[in-house]
């Protein structure tokens, strides 16, 4: 969609009147497994109040694969799974928090069971060594089939993925996000204390000053889609779960709704952020057309290999000793220099050599996906490409979730705890939404009585230096020469940001392209400032800016530029991190610094606080929102309705 320089927001002191207001004890923002795991372990006499972008299912939670890791099996431990972890993070997982999120693991399983969530079982758990092992699925029938009314964690199957040094995945079928998100919203829906809103899209967290000075987060500014509205909600304290960033690639496993847009709230509202060079990507995403279709890491874990589609040749052997089992990082660099040199597009994933009963049981919905598009796993290899996947960085919390901003809790992919370092080990990214939504929910009561908080901690960590230009400094000169009539194609930019970010943010990296990306977003940032000015001057020159702002809201033309400068300012952050990290380690690789610097550092953002009043946009296509609200207190302007 094009949106014409005269319909560009505006910068303009609030005047409006007070838009639809609800108030909530508890506001969580994200309705995916982080979010409904807070929301089912707080106390029921709190009134919470779930959001969900987009329907309930469009979220990375519903799309996960492969299971949730933990140590259930007898020849594991916690300290093993510790140890897996902080390999896979090369260096930079917070030790400390690490082993507080996975200690909790099989705690985390048995609540899961607890909730109805049906996972693969096994008669004997000896027999998860066996590969013909008779579980309780078949070709016909999924997991849900065999749900158990007391099921536990003693008998389920489990399988093993990238980096895990045993098996300790636990899953039901290969669909396990979907089988959890399905059995916790049959929760929450049945939770009198839990209201969930789909298609409620938060634009901004309201804070205020607090009795000891310093900003508390006390709710949100939202933007109801089904009746194209604004609201205020206030709340005591806000959750922050509203997934990850991959959509800002042209390639990537997550919906549509993942553009880091609470990576960025979160931000504005006086919150570091760290580590968001740390883009993990996925080794095996389908590569046929447009599919964003993930082939399950637990397919090499069942003995699934790697081929170059025209040698023949199987690759990750030449690489590392663990071969296709080497953590994600590594796996995903030697898949995409296969396909730099094959020139093909993808390499081949070949699971045929396993026993057809096997793979239809274990795998019905990657057998039944790919056999609709004509390729039968049992026989055919798989055409895979990386594909990004996850963002390992994120808002700074502790392990219990809190932010730098009191009344801010945060958890799943948009937080950093330290848990992920420089690379995910596989499927602890469900296990830690599980683990740090329950301890914000033990938390959370307590602030709501006391108000005590604690701010998170790093350590060596390495400031990130940003230009004025990045943290909103704004002018009121641009050397761009607009003209009035002229258009600006959202759309156009928007997916040319995407391959930007998938070209010059991808598994390589080089500081002369990360240069290009980086001039490339400036000018792109450039331009919407120079709209926004000329919609000033086009109104001011009117002479009477009270008449032109009768009736003016909001409008989706708005949304999408407010949108879109927000996209490009986190990808300037992520630009801007990653070439300040000279060095290679986990899932950001320089070729100019293709080596380990000497000690690993937190790369660390400070927060954006904005000593400037508030000011929105505003554009003269009228549709039905109101303006915010006269009496509270904001920390910094909506983006796109500032845009820098």
């Amino acid at each position: 969609m094009s949106v014409a320089a005269n319909s560009k927001p505006l910068n303009l002191a609030k005047t409006h009147p007070v838009t639809e207001s609800i108030r909530t004890e508890v506001l969580i923002i994200g309705a995916g497994l982080a979010g409904l795991s807070t929301a089912l372990a707080l106390p029921k006499s709190l009134n919470i109040t779930v959001l969900s972008k987009a329907a309930l299912e469009t979220c990375s939670s519903h799309y996960a694969q492969g299971g949730i890791a933990a140590s259930l099996a007898a020849e594991d431990s916690v300290n093993d799974h510790i140890k897996d972890t902080l390999i896979a993070g090369a260096g930079l997982c917070a030790s400390d928090n690490t082993a507080s999120i996975l200690r909790s693991g099989k705690q985390a399983v048995q609540w899961l069971c607890e909730q109805g969530v049906p996972f693969t079982q096994v008669a004997n758990p000896s027999d998860n060594d066996h590969i013909d092992v008779d579980v309780n699925v078949n070709a016909n029938n999924s997991a849900a089939s065999y749900l158990q009314p007391n099921l536990t964690t003693d008998n389920l199957h489990l399988t093993q993925e990238g980096g895990h040094g045993c098996r300790r995945v636990a899953h039901a079928d290969d669909a396990t996000g979907r089988h959890i998100m399905e059995a916790l919203t049959a929760q929450a829906h049945a939770a009198s204390n839990i209201s969930i809103l789909p298609f409620h899209e938060a634009l901004q967290l309201l804070t205020d000053k607090g009795s000891k000075g310093g900003n508390r987060c006390q709710g949100a500014i939202v933007f109801d889609h089904n009746h194209q509205r604004q609201r205020t909600i206030e709340s005591q304290a806000v959750v922050m779960a509203s997934g990850g960033l991959g959509q800002l690639f042209a390639r990537a496993s997550a919906p549509n709704v993942c553009v880091g847009d609470g990576v960025m709230m979160a931000w504005q509202a006086g919150g570091r952020l760290a580590n968001l060079e740390f883009v993990q990507f996925h080794p095996t995403g389908l590569a046929l057309g447009e599919s964003s279709f993930l082939i399950s890491e637990a397919l090499r874990g069942e003995g699934g290999r790697l081929y170059c589609p025209i040698t023949g040749q199987r690759f990750m052997l030449a690489v590392d000793e663990r071969a296709e089992l080497a953590p994600r990082d590594i796996v995903a660099r030697a898949i995409a220099e296969q396909i730099a040199n094959n020139g093909l597009g993808y390499v081949h994933l070949d699971v045929s050599h396993l026993p057809t009963s096997f793979l239809r049981a274990h795998f019905p919905q990657i057998y039944q996906t790919l056999l609709a598009l004509g390729i039968d796993i049992t026989t055919d290899p798989i055409p895979v490409a990386p594909t990004a996947h996850y963002s390992c960085g994120g808002i700074v919390t502790c392990d219990q979730g809190l932010s730098d901003v009191p009344g801010l809790y945060a958890a799943g992919e948009v937080a950093y705890t330290g848990l992920h370092g420089a690379n995910r080990l596989a499927s602890n990214s469900l296990l830690e939404c599980i683990v740090v939504g329950h301890k914000i929910a033990k938390h959370l009561p307590r602030y709501l009585t006391d108000h005590i908080w604690s701010t998170p901690t790093v350590d060596n960590l390495q400031p990130i230096l940003l230009s004025e230009d990045i943290t909103f400094h704004q002018s009121t000169d641009t050397d761009i020469d607009i003209d009035a009539n002229s258009d600006i194609d959202t759309d156009a930019i928007a997916a040319s940001l995407k391959t930007l970010m998938t070209t010059h943010m991808g598994i390589v990296r080089h500081a002369k392209s990360l240069e290009r990306a980086l001039w490339q977003l400036q000018q792109w940032q450039q331009l919407l400032k120079a709209f926004s000015i000329n919609d000033i001057s086009h109104l001011q020159s009117r002479g009477n800016l009270s008449a032109c702002l009768e009736d003016i809201a909001i409008t989706s033309e708005t949304l999408l530029h407010f949108k879109l400068a927000r996209q490009l300012q986190l990808a300037t952050l992520i630009v801007q991190s990653a070439l300040q990290r000279h060095e290679s380690r986990g899932g950001h690789y320089r070729q100019d610094y293709p080596t380990l610097a000497t000690k690993p550092l937190v790369s660390v953002i400070s927060p954006c606080i904005s000593e400037r009043p508030l000011r929105i946009g505003i554009t003269n296509k009228i549709k039905n929102i109101e303006l915010f609200e006269e009496n509270l207190t904001y920390s910094e302007p909506l983006l796109a309705l500032a845009p820098i």
